[in-house]
């Protein structure tokens, strides 16, 4: 598959899956969903910065990877 995610915005989207995945961890929630739902989102977000595809970005055809041709 063809990559999405550029250099920038990888690391824009590790700093945020650290900060969400630490808010999640430190912070007490009457909602337990609330805490499961900001753990997905930062596991998307290693995820999708790892592997340098977003599959939201496809969709949209939004590319951030600069590619040389």
């Amino acid at each position: 598959m063809k990559k999405t995610v550029g250099s920038t915005d990888k690391i824009i989207r590790i700093v945020l899956a650290i900060v969400i995945g630490y808010f999640a961890y430190s912070t007490s929630f009457e909602a337990v969903w609330l805490q499961t739902v900001l753990y997905v989102v930062s596991a998307v977000l290693f995820i999708t910065a790892f592997t340098g595809l977003c599959p939201l970005y496809s969709i949209l055809k939004v590319n951030t990877c600069k590619i040389k041709k």
